[in-house]
């Protein structure tokens, strides 16, 4: 014999309560909310924008957290082979037991009333009868619901976010991606720039994976692209600064983070943008500091290769982080800041 007791069924009802309110806002038309025919990269923005203001509508959630964390597991989903890549325009991911329930008997149920018996995540946010776990608004309303058991604020949502994933870089990760919303107000946060002028007297060439000697045999996890000392280094993106300081291979070196879960490391620099600190916000095409050949060694060494900037770009899954070449993306950026300038000089 199943057996409730008095806390689940006030937890129960407490869920049934918010999934009404979900139902009605969902079943009350929006005339500002624009309608997707269309499946181009623009209309999927506006979409999830819809989606998740909805959220901040009915939770009172800020839109741009919810959105970090979706953004974060599709970024994962894309790189992970034991994950499902996503197939809405959301990212979230549960597992059929978080969905279900443990205990669950049918671990592909979308009844919501057992859903809730048996401890499943799982809601029905548009009144359908059904809390699927791929229908984007079910999907986004049950990890806002949770969300809502800790609290609306930033602090809370931290607190959450460990309960959740168990991992303090996916936390920062997340609450970057998220500042970069807020600042922005808008998810097309995607493009790129070289990270040297492109009018300086530079050269490089496909470096990544090459043998290193200094410190140990190690592979070349970069692409070196030789200038002269003090040219400018840009930002390639948008991001956080992660990391900035020194590292006996890198010399002085930022780490930026940016909302694809992509790092982007910059180092042997001969120095650092004025004010420039860990946690800022940066653009693509914003100085960050200069050519040097800082590095090899304790703080200040520099000297022992010739001027040049190694820039490396590293994948966090959720798990784990990893290398990969820097080289074809570099010559993709070349290419499409030429273009702009060009454009911008007529």
């Amino acid at each position: 014999m199943l057996v409730i007791g008095k806390e689940d069924l006030i937890l129960f009802w407490r869920k049934m309560a918010f999934t009404v309110l979900l139902i009605l806002f969902f079943i009350i038309p929006n005339p500002q909310v624009a309608q997707t025919k269309n499946n181009t990269e623009t209309e999927k923005y506006e979409k999830r924008m819809e989606l998740y203001k909805n959220i901040e509508t009915v939770t009172n959630i800020p839109w741009y957290y919810i959105a970090a964390v979706d953004q974060y597991e599709r970024n994962i989903r894309e790189v992970r082979k034991d994950l499902p890549k996503p197939e809405g325009n959301t990212g979230i991911y549960f597992s059929p037991e978080k969905w279900s329930g443990m205990t669950n008997p049918n671990p592909e149920d979308q009844n919501p009333f057992s859903i809730q018996i048996f401890g499943g995540m799982g809601v029905d946010a548009n009144g359908d009868g059904k809390a699927n776990p791929k229908d984007d608004e079910d999907v986004l309303f049950t990890f806002a619901q949770y969300l809502l058991n800790y609290g609306t604020d930033e602090e809370n949502i931290k607190i959450a976010l460990w309960d959740y994933y168990k991992r303090d870089k996916t936390i920062g990760i997340i609450m970057g991606i998220a500042k970069l919303y807020k600042n922005y107000g808008t998810l097309d946060l995607y493009e790129k720039h070289f990270p040297l002028p492109l009018y300086s007297n530079y050269s490089y060439r496909n470096t990544w994976g090459d043998r290193r000697g200094w410190g140990g045999v190690r592979i070349h996890e970069g692409t070196d692209i030789f200038a002269g000392y003090g040219v400018n280094v840009y930002s390639t993106c948008y991001g956080i600064v992660e990391i900035k300081g020194w590292n006996r291979y890198g010399g002085w070196r930022i780490g930026i983070r940016d909302i694809n879960n992509t790092y982007h490391y910059f180092a042997h620099l001969n120095g650092f943008a004025k004010d420039l600190k860990v946690g800022d916000i940066v653009e693509p095409g914003q100085l960050i500091g200069s050519v040097g050949s800082s590095g090899y060694g304790p703080p200040g060494t520099s000297g022992k290769f010739p001027p040049h900037l190694h820039y490396g770009m590293y994948k966090d899954n959720g798990r784990t982080e990893w290398s990969f070449n820097p080289f074809p993306h570099l010559k993709n950026w070349e290419r499409e800041t030429w273009k702009k300038l060009r454009k911008n000089k007529r």
